[in-house]
């Protein structure tokens, strides 16, 4: 069971802000696999990976991390400053 959370428009397209998913994945890349197959609001915010990132455990990470034993993945928009 791994948790993942969603921000900023990747929640606003998706109209979940988290969910505990039971998952084969064994990366991330994978993992979004999965979850464009289940409809099509997912296959929407994840249409373009180089527009998103991923956290593993509160950690920036790749998509082709392995998620064994990640308990949490979140994925949000890159974020810019100013």
């Amino acid at each position: 069971m791994v948790e993942v959370m969603y921000f900023a428009w990747v929640r606003e397209r998706i109209g979940e802000p988290r969910e505990k998913l039971e998952t084969q994945a064994s990366t991330v890349a994978e993992l979004v696999d999965e979850l464009r197959a289940r409809e099509p609001r997912y296959a929407a915010a994840f249409a373009d990976l180089s527009a998103l990132r991923v956290a593993l455990d509160q950690e920036l990470s790749d998509f082709d991390a392995p998620l064994k034993g990640v308990r949490e993945v979140a994925f949000f928009p890159p974020m810019t400053g100013g």
